[in-house]
């Protein structure tokens, strides 16, 4: 029998991930108070660390370049369906 994976919500793993790094317990007692994998806590923690410099970057972002960014993904979208299209195409001869 497969066993189906947990999908955790990202205030979830904030929480925990928070928990682990005011390092009040071990990353085993966490695990355990979480029923968590104590690998998955260690990954939330390093994704907390990497990301913290991001929180003060938001807001920064010029209307310009949010619109460049959506304009080149929209392409990248156009790009990719056409693709699709094509494959769907030939492998329905």
């Amino acid at each position: 029998m497969v066993k189906k994976r947990k999908k955790y919500s990202n205030e979830y793993k904030a929480k925990v991930g928070l928990a682990a790094l005011k390092y009040e317990k071990t990353t085993a007692e966490l695990a355990q108070r979480f029923g968590v994998h104590p690998t998955m806590i260690s990954a939330w923690k390093r994704s907390l660390l990497e990301g913290a410099a991001d929180i003060f970057d938001k807001g920064h972002s010029s209307p310009k370049q949010v619109e460049a960014k959506i304009d080149e993904l929209h392409r990248q979208i156009g790009e990719l369906k056409v693709e699709n299209d094509f494959l769907s195409r030939k492998l329905n001869f």
